[in-house]
């Protein structure tokens, strides 16, 4: 069993609707007396998302956005996740943004730190959006990459990645990615998609196959509930 594709009139349309979702969430969690935790994906599918979601009149202040993926990269570099959702939120006042590049030479070498980082987080996830590739990939789960087989089976919260290089990719094929594990847990995992494209890779994702051809199977299957938006 793998979740139904929800199909949206327009990229706009979507945004609203689950700008509302995670305005819902967020809102659920303050009223719980708990810190709102969401775990967001760059990528320009879910910019709207994002900046839809930003000027909403939210406590910004006891939310927490932790990154779901990064490329090893400063914040300083065009292709940062980490300066993405920065500039995406900047309307969010008070908003706290967990980051995964350390500075560190490699993602290998700062996994601790950041598992210590994200230990701080003291739940699962009350929302994590989620973006797809036309290779099938999501997070940074790449096909056939070194590491994806720790991060779909680690207990662990993170991991580091090393992608085949392609022009997903791009040069950035050192990644540091939430595994699994860490997504599956979460209340609503919603994952946006877009473009006649990305239609096409999801039908073929939903299919039967292995996981590491298409990544993304692995949430599918773990998470049949999940939200799959599509707008052309």
């Amino acid at each position: 069993m793998t979740a139904d594709l929800i199909v949206f009139s327009s990229r706009d349309a979507m945004a609203e609707r689950i700008a509302a979702l995670l305005e819902i969430t967020i809102e659920r969690a303050h009223g719980q007396g708990e810190h709102a935790e969401i775990a967001v994906s760059g990528g320009s599918t879910p910019k709207a998302v994002y900046e839809t979601l930003a000027v909403r009149d939210l406590a910004w202040d006891r939310t927490t956005l932790t990154l779901v993926d990064e490329r090893w990269v400063d914040i300083n570099h065009p292709r940062s996740n980490e300066a993405f959702i920065q500039n995406a939120f900047a309307s969010a006042t008070g908003v706290e943004l967990a980051g995964l590049y350390t500075g560190s030479q490699s993602p290998t070498e700062a996994i601790g730190s950041v598992t210590e980082n994200l230990a701080k987080r003291r739940k699962p996830f009350d929302a994590v959006v989620l973006g797809m590739g036309g290779d099938g990939h999501t997070a940074s789960w790449f096909p056939n990459a070194e590491g994806l087989d720790v991060a779909l089976q680690s207990q662990d919260r993170v991991c580091a990645i090393k992608a085949v290089p392609s022009d997903v990719t791009g040069d950035e094929v050192d990644r540091m990615t939430l595994t699994l594990s860490a997504i599956r847990d979460a209340e609503i995992v919603i994952l946006l998609i877009a473009g006649a494209d990305k239609r096409i890779a999801f039908e073929a994702a939903a299919q039967d196959g292995p996981v590491n051809d298409m990544p993304v199977r692995a949430i599918l299957r773990a998470r049949p509930d999940l939200w799959v938006c599509w707008a052309p």
